[in-house]
């Protein structure tokens, strides 16, 4: 795996970063909703994600924002998204980020 690779996946964990919960004011990424990102070496991605709950308000939005942002990473082929909820959002998933800016740390 190349820099350009590395530079990939680091573009689209930023872009990622920019997609917020409504409800919690903390990115996807950094609430932990992102459980995979899988770059092949053609550019194609795929990203296995899940929301804080299976009736979150956004569950249909907040997947498609993540998949349109990617997609729109320079270099990016495609996007395939997977939501799934096994295993179920937890709040042990939040990064130090969130639980900082959660105030739970």
């Amino acid at each position: 795996m190349g820099n350009e690779f590395l530079q990939l996946e680091s573009e689209i964990i930023n872009v990622i970063k920019t997609v917020f919960d409504p409800e919690i004011p903390v990115n996807v990424y950094d609430l932990g909703l992102i459980y995979e990102i899988n770059v092949n070496e053609d550019n194609h991605v795929q990203i296995v994600m899940t929301l804080t709950s299976p009736n979150c308000p956004v569950a249909e939005s907040l997947p498609e924002e993540v998949h349109d942002k990617v997609s729109a990473v320079e270099g990016v082929k495609s996007v395939e998204l997977n939501l799934t909820f096994d295993p179920p959002w937890t709040k042990d998933m939040l990064t130090e980020e969130a639980l900082l800016e959660l105030g739970l740390l």
